[in-house]
């Protein structure tokens, strides 16, 4: 599987390269600014895109900003961004077509390399890989505006473990709930948010995600 790794800081970007390589993953390009990786994600166009989001020249979100111009090419273009701080801005304009898989993770609760390397090949595969801060300040962000704020409790807690990603079996181990009872849940959910129900999990995630965000896949 085809990598285009962005980080500015030598040693993470050494340590991504060799973590990544001994998963079977090839770097094709590891670079340290925006501008050379938005060459790289169209020169190379790689299976995933694993961004931070604070590069060089100005350290402002010259990563976000070159991976959604690359986005624009390369419509779909799994991403994955790495950040030190939930950017709500940032991932809503991440999250915002809806389509190809995307991941935001905060880089100091990623505990141990089997997490990051099934988030990216998560990403990789069109799914999402949403650390639950994020996906919690989406959330609140939008709870007070309709039809979202139609969810209960309970909803709530299946749609954000739906959006970092997971099956209704883990949700279901998650929340000591029946599978039966994570189904109806998440029937409960689309019908509220005025979603058509999907039997790709993947496709489902995204489209919740997108609906956060203002727009509906």
């Amino acid at each position: 599987m085809r990598v285009v790794l962005a980080e500015d800081l030598y040693l993470l970007r050494d340590g991504l390269v060799r973590l990544l390589q001994a998963h079977g993953f090839e770097i094709v390009a590891a670079v340290e600014s925006g501008p050379e990786l938005l060459r790289a994600l169209l020169d190379e166009r790689p299976e995933v895109a694993v961004v931070d989001v604070r590069l060089p020249p100005t350290f402002t979100d010259e990563g976000l900003q070159a991976a959604l111009a690359a986005r624009r090419s390369i419509p779909g273009l799994p991403v994955l961004v790495l950040s030190q701080h939930v950017e709500q801005l940032y991932a809503r304009e991440l999250l915002a077509d809806g389509t190809g898989g995307v991941g935001y993770l905060l880089k100091d609760r990623v505990f141990n390399s089997a997490q990051f390397i099934d988030a990216v090949r998560r990403v990789a595969g069109g799914g999402t890989a949403m650390d639950p801060d994020v996906i919690a300040k989406l959330l609140a962000s939008n709870a007070r505006h309709e039809p979202l704020g139609r969810l209960s409790p309970r909803e709530r807690e299946v749609l954000e473990l739906m959006a970092e990603g997971r099956s209704n079996a883990a949700i279901a181990q998650r929340l000591f709930l029946s599978e039966s009872a994570v189904a109806k849940h998440t029937a409960n959910i689309f019908a509220k948010l005025d979603l058509a129900v999907s039997d790709d999990d993947n496709r489902r995630v995204l489209a919740v995600l997108a609906y956060l965000n203002g727009t509906r896949a």
